[in-house]
Order: structure tokens, then C-alpha cells, then sequence
């Protein structure tokens, strides 16, 4: 289980801002990075840079599935979701389609986000071990959950300039994120740009990094120790996706996810201690 340090989502701290109570509960760095925070997030929602998302995101949102034609689907990019105070940062691929296009949050209302909480939930990093919707009560510890691509693509399989056009939103939550010296990729187009992010940082800073030769290559369960170009070292650690096709073919289960968070989870407290 994660050492228990401060935890603090964006929602939290709004709410905060927004009522009496005046005086937040988190570091002030966290106090200086809320604007650069709603900033980000409002700059992902109104994206619109790629036209073949954008257009089946909203196609997706006017037709729905029949099982939730009630739903008022999201139908626009989504943010990243968790603790802002995270030593672990986990990075899927894209919101799914009927899942977080629907519900507005990442890994949420899908059968991927429930194999990924009730992993999260095992080894303490989340409240409840399922991700049914926005007001569900959810909260993540010491652990933020983003993806690669933002919008929800055809036959879940973003192009390659689509992914270029979103990578820059997760260097900012990267940036932001100072205290994260863990990183789960769920998969291998996620992992491979955690990589790219990683450049992409260094050459934001203008320090001098230089990347692991020959370049690491993506298997479940590979564990990678990395330059950190904003000091140190960085742990990516490598899982197969918690998609449908890989649970229901037993290609991934939840207790080879749980042992993967579980890694996670040591190495942020020992680069906490």
C-alpha cells in the first residue's frame, strides 16, 4: 500500500475555492499550480485539432449505444483524473467510447475501468474498486490517471499524428505532476508515448537528458529505470491494457494488473523516503 501523504484532486480544491472555506490542505506548490491545472483542463475539453476525432466523438454522443440512450454522453476530450499530489502516474491509451466519451472521466463506465479499479483498489490507490461515473464517490490515491490520446477513436485505434497533436497535454500533467517518479503504461502505444513525453520534457526544460539506448520495448511486466529530466530517475513500468479483448482472452487479469501497481507502489515509497 502507498504511503498515505496529503491528497488533493482538482474538483476538491475548486469546491474549496468556491465555498467559506478559504484555507486549502495542500502544499504551495500545489496553491501555485491550481490556475496552471484549470488552465490545462479547459484547453483539453475545448480541443479540436484532429477532425476525425472530433467528429466521431460527437457522432458517438448523438447516436449512443442502445443500452444508454438515457445518457447525456460527454461527447469532448477528457481530462486526466486523480490526486495532484501523486507519486504514480498511470497512462492509458484513449477514453473508450461508450465509456468515458459517455461519462466524462477517464476509465470510467467501462469494463476496462473496472478491471483497472479493482486493481487500483487492492494495493490502496483508489476508494472503491469500480468507475461507474462522475458522481460516484471515486477518489485515487497518490496516483493520477491520464492517457496518450484524449478523444475517443474509431475501433479505439488513433492515428499516429493524432497521438503527436495530444502527447503535449500529458507533458504538462508531467510538469505539473513534480512529485510522480513512477509511471504505469497500460499498453503499448501508451507506453511508447511515455517515452516520447519523457523527450518531449527534457526539450521543454532545456536540460541535458539524454534516453536510454538501445530505446526500452514494451512487454507486460518490464520495469525500465529512466534519466528524469526534472532530476533523478523515473520508473516506467509496462502492463498490458485492462481492454475487453485482453481480460476476456485472459491475456491480462486483474491479479497480473494488481502485481504491476503493487511494483508501483514500492518504488513510490521508497523515492518518498
Amino acid at each position: 500500500m502507498l504511503k498515505r501523504s496529503q491528497t488533493t484532486s482538482l474538483p476538491f480544491l475548486e469546491k474549496r475555492l468556491e465555498g467559506e472555506v478559504v484555507t486549502i490542505p495542500s502544499s504551495t506548490a500545489l496553491k501555485a499550480n491550481l490556475r496552471l491545472w484549470r488552465r490545462l483542463n479547459s484547453e483539453i475539453v475545448a480541443c479540436e485539432k484532429c477532425p476525425r476525432l472530433v467528429a466521431y466523438r460527437e457522432w458517438v454522443a448523438k447516436t449512443k449505444k442502445r443500452e444508454f440512450r438515457d445518457w447525456d454522453y460527454w461527447g469532448k476530450p477528457i481530462t486526466g483524473f486523480g490526486d495532484l499530489n501523486a507519486r504514480i502516474i498511470v497512462v492509458g491509451l484513449a477514453p473508450a467510447a461508450h465509456g468515458g466519451n459517455r461519462t466524462g472521466r477517464i476509465f470510467t463506465g467501462d469494463s476496462s475501468a473496472q478491471t483497472l479499479m479493482q486493481a487500483l483498489h487492492s494495493v490502496g490507490l483508489a476508494s472503491q474498486p469500480f468507475s461507474l461515473h462522475r458522481n460516484d464517490g471515486l477518489q485515487l490515491f497518490g496516483v493520477y490517471i491520464s492517457a496518450v490520446c484524449r478523444c475517443a477513436p474509431p475501433k479505439n485505434k488513433p492515428m499516429p499524428d493524432e497521438i503527436r497533436n495530444c502527447l503535449p497535454f500529458l507533458v504538462r500533467e508531467f510538469e505539473l505532476l513534480s512529485e510522480a517518479k513512477v509511471v504505469v503504461a497500460l499498453g503499448q502505444i501508451a507506453f511508447n508515448g511515455v517515452l516520447t513525453v519523457i523527450e518531449m520534457l527534457a526539450q521543454k526544460l532545456k536540460v541535458e537528458w539524454q534516453p536510454l539506448r538501445p530505446r526500452p520495448k514494451f512487454h507486460h511486466g518490464a520495469h525500465f529505470e529512466l534519466p528524469d529530466p526534472r532530476g533523478g530517475i523515473l520508473h516506467l513500468l509496462a502492463s498490458y491494457h485492462p481492454s475487453r479483448q485482453n481480460t476476456q482472452t485472459k491475456r491480462l487479469t486483474v491479479e497480473m494488473l494488481t502485481d504491476v501497481l503493487a511494483r508501483s507502489t514500492l518504488l513510490a515509497n521508497e523515492n518518498s523516503s
